[in-house]
């Protein structure tokens, strides 16, 4: 299965691509679709324009996006809820199924901590899909989301196929 992962934001969306054959990870793909300084409306066409190459070049199964960190900035917050709009639309238009997780799932999913800082999840998506170079933050962050997705729907697969729960059985 190959999985995009999507940070979302208005100055710069990170995206990460992973193939996922059960428990092992293998790093496709990532980088940063950078919006520039324009007016709101051309950053969030060029966040649909990147993404939508970038699945029209590598053809993913499934995504992943960050959900909206509400902080103190309600502007900030709307502003981002457009740029994950622009990216989910991307998706979308490419019949991609797409999957939301907080940040604390994602951090808990790649270093075991929800408060993890920018830094611990860079060092662990790199150790995780075996990295050697230089990442930017937000691709990083972005392959951790697919790697939170991917983690998901491996523990999803178990449990469906799982034959016992540990009950005895009833005579």
């Amino acid at each position: 299965m190959l999985v995009l992962g999507i940070d979302p934001g208005s100055r710069a969306t990170g995206y990460g691509l992973i193939e996922a054959q059960g428990n092992k990870l293998s790093y496709v793909d990532s980088g940063c679709i950078q919006t520039g300084n324009g007016e709101l409306p051309e950053r969030l066409k060029r966040i649909f324009e990147g993404l939508s190459l970038v699945i029209r070049q590598h053809q993913p199964q499934q995504s992943a996006i960050e959900e909206v960190f509400m902080g103190r900035n309600a502007a900030s917050a709307l502003k981002l809820g457009q740029a994950r709009g622009a990216a989910m639309s991307a998706c979308l238009c490419y019949d991609l199924p797409v999957s939301e997780y907080s940040a604390r799932a994602v951090k808990q999913a790649v270093v075991g901590a929800g408060a993890a800082e920018k830094s611990q999840v860079q060092h662990m998506v790199k150790a995780l899909l075996r990295i050697n170079v230089t990442i930017a933050n937000d691709a990083a962050d972005g392959l951790a989301v697919a790697i939170c997705h991917a983690n998901t729907q491996a523990s999803l697969v178990k449990m469906a196929g799982a034959k016992s729960f540990g009950r005895k059985r009833l005579r």
